[in-house]
């Protein structure tokens, strides 16, 4: 007979309904942590269908206590915009070089950036970044003149949020490891902007619930008093 760990028989306890508040949330979070560092994940189900246009939800905010994560971006840019990129961090820079190199299925990158003069370029690889959520999207500031400062954001904390076809956000907001108000100050930034980026077609209650979770950890309601203008 399989012998219950009482890490088994303490997460078969946790009230599955019970509406936390973020502090709460961390707490029992901390409670179940592993030997690694866990990444702190928040979900969003939203009132929205995003097979319509006008009921996409999508954007960039910028964390303010990062995300503990090593961000690989790489950078479509020449000359003088190819030597900021790669001043400001970029880990790969180039041209016709670069699209080659992802058309051969070097694709390990979290960000792709492009200046606008490289768009011909980079529109030839459209089916390759565009199932992958790399391609470069002057609405989300990844096709830009300052590439430096595109690379400096991404970097530095900036990520980007997508609904899926099931109308869920899930974005993470840093690591276990990170203090309470670390974390908190990413929650609230990440979901400040999602309330912000309401579309115009969001018909009825917009935010619908509000999920907390860690790697390996259980998944927690959180009270939506908690979001801002939810």
């Amino acid at each position: 007979m399989t012998k219950i760990t009482k890490k088994a028989k303490e997460l078969a306890s946790l009230d599955r309904e019970k509406l936390y508040s973020v502090d709460e949330a961390l707490g029992v979070l901390r409670q179940f942590k592993t030997k690694f560092d866990e990444t702190v994940e928040v979900a969003m189900n939203l009132g929205v269908d995003p097979r319509h246009a006008d009921q996409m939800v999508r954007g960039m905010v910028s964390l303010p206590s990062g995300t503990g994560k090593d961000v690989k971006v790489a950078v479509f840019a020449r000359g003088d915009n190819a030597e900021k990129a790669l001043a400001a961090g970029a880990d790969k820079v180039g041209a016709e070089d670069l699209m080659e190199d992802m058309l051969a299925g070097n694709l390990d990158y979290d960000r792709v950036i492009a200046s606008p003069d490289m768009m011909a370029v980079v529109g030839r690889l459209g089916k390759t970044l565009g199932p992958k959520g790399l391609m470069p999207n002057p609405k989300l500031g990844t096709v830009t003149p300052n590439v430096a400062q595109a690379v400096k954001d991404a970097k530095g904390g900036q990520v980007e949020y997508r609904v899926e076809k099931q109308g869920i956000i899930h974005s993470g907001i840093g690591k276990l490891s990170f203090s309470d108000d670390a974390l908190k100050a990413n929650f609230k930034a990440l979901t400040e902007a999602v309330v912000k980026s309401k579309p115009s077609g969001a018909k009825g209650k917009y935010v619908r619930k509000v999920t907390m979770t860690s790697s390996m950890g259980p998944g927690l309601k959180v009270d939506l008093s908690e979001v801002e203008g939810a």
